[in-house]
Formats: structure tokens, C-alpha cells, sequence
């Protein structure tokens, strides 16, 4: 008995979850916000190295357009910097690029550089300018998107280079500087390019909040389960305290000389311990009973039954137990067919076990009513079970079936047993493919209705 006290204190004394618990959320949440943070940080470095090389590199591709056109006419590129034109003149000039080449043979120059460089793909608008007095410029070809795009500085980019006449060629100072510009979509460039990578943050993003919310839900269920295994605990060494103790008192009187020489005594107190060992024998037997179970190793041993009579059986148990506490049970046995396939010890248990419940939880003071009535459809037999008992709580009603739980009842034990009862149950009909629905308000009673698939023959 000491090494069952001593686990059993450790196990109350061991640090409350609750305390412990918005420790490790908080820093949970610090460190899911800081790699976060990290990883944005990250994804927007890259998108500004990437958005810089992407314009490097079409720096050169620009360039190398440039001295392919310059190259029909002679011309050579000059990397001096082009002064800007705020707006475009209505000038014409002779022998420009512009006027011996068209937009087409212009797109077509373009086209085939983009695919030397295994750029094809690339969406692009280009224009050819003519430069004025330095103040005014001239557009001479240009594709039909180019100042859409050339204006709108937030989402593309332009390139320009100058194109001017070989210096001691004829076209010198006849010919003005000519300048080509290329723009492109450089932020749809940049996402296309590092659309895969953007995904594989965000997946990986998706994963770190979801690890989060399965370790918070599992720590939640964890303490849940602490909980309980210490009510469970609790309820054990009260359950098992009793029996124990009366056995103790009696096997005491046993020693005692004055019954040693009283036959009558010395059975009387025999027979109270058999009867507490066997009471622990029955507890004992409703835990293993409740994990295998869980294992799914019992094996149901169903056949016809005619189920009004197992009710009829159980339902006589307990008139004494009602009549004890000045109660009374109706019976309305209304269903026109009975005969169900089911396990005649399993379905006796979960008769027995809602009974038992509805005189358990009466109220003090107030004498139990009981209503048992059946029904019955084309394919179901239904019993229904209704007490005026203490009822139960929304919150209670949705964890009756969970193992070990038991709705409170205050510090007292006045309602003995395991928590156990309920899940069995539950357990019992879904493998007999029925179904169980609880109703109850708290304070006037509950109703509990059975669903039971009627034999089919």
C-alpha cells in the first residue's frame, strides 16, 4: 500500500501542466514569428539581387541590340549619358536609322539576339528615338505598347542605348544621335523566375504552422489526459479503498477469540470478504474489460435476441434499489418488433450500465423516476431511457463517451465508479452498428436513446 500512495503522489505532485504550458506557447510563438520574419527578410534580399541582375543583364542584351542596328548603317554605340526627353517633337531628320528601317525589321533584329542569348520568351516593347536639341526627341518606330510601358516606372524597366554615326563616315554630323530603348516587365520577370522558390517558402511556411498547431493541439490533448489519468487515479484508490478496508476490519474480527468460537460470526465475516474481493475482482475486470476494448479483442458472440426480455431481466434488478430511495420505473415495451442480432452479455451490460447510472445520479433528496420505453421502424429497434435526475451540462453531454471522464460532482465520492461505464457502452453498441444519442439539461435529467439494427431474416 505505501508504493501505491507513494506513485500515486508522485504522479499529483509532478509540475502542473497549466503552469509550464503558456510558457512553451509563448516562446513557440517567438521563434515561429522570428523565422518568419528571417524568411521574408530572406525572399526580399533575393528579389532585389535578382530584380539587380536581371536588369545587368538585359543592360547587355539592350547593348548588343543596339550594335546590331548600328551596324546597317555603320553607325557605332557611345556609352555617354543620353540627356532624357520629357517630351517628343514632330521634327524629321534625314538619314536616320528610323527612316531605312521599320518596327518589323526592327522586332525582327531584336528577336534574334533575345534567341542567341535564350531569351525568346521574354515579353519586351522597344522604341526609336531621334534626338532634337537635347530638350525635344522624336519617336520614329516604336511597338504598339512602348509609352505604356516606357511611363510606368514601378513596373518595368528601360534600357537605352545611343546610336550615332562612325566617326570620319559620311553620315557624320548629317545624321543626328539616334537612341534605342528596350523595356521590360522586370517584376514579372523577377517573380516568374523565382516563382518556384516563392512556393517552396511559403509551403515550408504552411509546414511550420501547421507543426505549430498540431504541437499546441497536442499539448492541449496532453494535458487533457493528464487530467484525466488523475481523476482516473483518484478514482481508483477511492474505488479500491473501500473494499480494501472492509476487508482489513473483518479479517481483524476474524482474530478476535469470541468470534473464532462463533460459527455464525466467523461466516458472517467470511462472506464479507468474499464479497469485497469480489467487488474488486468486478473493478479489476471493468478496466481490463474497457482496454481490450480499446484493442478490439473481444470477440462479440452475436445471435437473435429477443431484447424486450435481457430489459424486462435488468429492468427487475434495480426495483429494489428505486423502491430504496422511494423511486419508481415506467415501462412502455411499445416496439412491435424486438428480435435483434447482438451479444446477449454486452447488450445486458449497457442495459444495466444506463440504468445504473439513472439511480447513481439522482437528486438528493428527490425520488428517482425512471422512463423506459421501446419502439420500433421498418429496420431499427429503439430504446429509450429517461431519468429525472441531476442532468448534465452542454460541455459534460459532448465528453460523456471519453474514457475515464466523469462529470463532476463535487470533492465528495458519492457517485462511485471509473468513468468507464459510458465509453463501454458507446463502444458496445458502434460494434453492434447501432448508435447512442445523449440529451440532458442540467438539473432536470437525461434521456438516452439507442439504435439497434433489427434482425434480419
Amino acid at each position: 500500500m505505501p508504493a501505491i500512495f507513494a506513485r500515486n503522489n508522485f504522479f499529483l505532485n509532478f509540475p502542473p501542466v497549466k503552469r509550464i504550458f503558456p510558457i512553451i506557447i509563448v516562446l513557440i510563438t517567438i521563434s515561429l514569428i522570428g523565422i518568419i520574419f528571417i524568411q521574408i527578410s530572406w525572399l526580399n534580399n533575393m528579389l532585389l539581387a535578382k530584380e539587380e541582375q536581371v536588369r545587368d543583364r538585359f543592360r547587355d542584351v539592350t547593348q548588343a541590340i543596339a550594335s546590331e542596328l548600328s551596324q546597317v548603317k555603320g553607325y557605332n554605340i557611345t556609352t555617354k549619358p543620353f540627356p532624357g526627353f520629357d517630351e517628343f517633337s514632330i521634327e524629321q531628320k534625314p538619314y536616320t536609322l528610323g527612316s531605312r528601317l521599320t518596327a518589323d525589321d526592327i522586332k525582327g533584329k531584336i528577336d534574334a539576339v533575345l534567341q542567341q542569348q535564350n531569351l525568346e520568351e521574354t515579353p519586351y516593347q522597344f522604341g526609336l528615338a531621334l534626338i532634337g536639341d537635347g530638350v525635344h526627341s522624336q519617336i520614329e518606330r516604336k511597338s504598339p505598347e512602348f509609352e505604356k510601358w516606357y511611363y510606368d516606372t514601378t513596373s518595368y524597366f528601360s534600357v537605352l542605348h545611343y546610336i550615332t554615326a562612325s566617326s570620319g563616315s559620311a553620315g557624320e554630323n548629317l545624321s543626328p544621335d539616334e537612341v534605342f530603348i528596350m523595356v521590360i516587365p522586370i517584376k514579372r520577370l523577377v517573380y516568374k523566375d523565382l516563382r518556384p522558390r516563392m512556393i517552396a517558402a511559403m509551403l515550408f511556411t504552411l509546414v511550420i504552422f501547421s507543426a505549430f498547431g498540431l504541437t499546441i493541439h497536442t499539448m492541449l490533448r496532453q494535458k487533457k489526459l493528464s487530467e484525466i489519468k488523475n481523476d482516473f487515479i483518484n478514482n481508483m484508490t477511492h474505488e479500491f479503498k473501500t473494499p480494501i478496508a472492509t476487508i482489513s476490519l473483518a479479517v481483524d474480527a476474524l482474530k478476535n477469540p469470541k468470534v473464532i468460537c462463533n460459527p455464525e460470526k466467523l461466516g458472517y465475516f467470511s462472506s464479507i470478504i468474499k464479497e469485497e474481493n469480489q467487488r474488486m475482482n468486478r473493478q479489476v475486470e471493468t478496466i481490463l474489460k474497457s482496454a481490450l476494448m480499446d484493442r478490439q479483442e473481444i470477440q462479440l458472440n452475436k445471435k437473435p435476441l429477443h431484447i424486450h426480455k435481457i430489459i424486462e431481466d435488468v429492468a427487475d434488478n434495480f426495483v429494489l434499489r428505486l423502491q430504496e430511495k422511494g423511486g419508481d420505473m415506467e415501462m412502455h415495451l411499445d416496439a412491435q418488433t424486438d428480435l435483434i442480432d447482438g451479444d446477449e452479455v454486452h447488450i445486458n451490460n449497457i442495459v444495466n450500465n444506463l440504468l445504473d447510472n439513472a439511480v447513481k445520479y439522482s437528486k438528493e433528496g428527490v425520488p428517482p423516476h425512471i422512463s423506459l420505453s421501446t419502439s420500433s421502424t421498418s429496420k431499427k429497434f429503439i430504446l429509450r431511457i429517461e431519468d429525472n435526475g441531476i442532468g448534465m451540462s452542454r460541455e459534460t453531454v459532448k465528453r460523456i463517451f471519453e474514457k475515464f471522464y466523469r462529470a463532476h460532482t463535487g470533492n465528495l465520492h458519492n457517485v462511485k465508479g471509473f468513468g468507464l461505464g459510458l465509453s463501454y457502452v458507446k463502444t458496445v453498441v458502434n460494434s453492434h452498428d447501432g448508435v447512442i444519442k445523449p440529451e440532458s439539461t442540467l438539473g432536470k435529467g437525461s434521456v438516452f436513446t439507442i439504435e439497434l439494427p433489427l434482425h434480419e431474416g
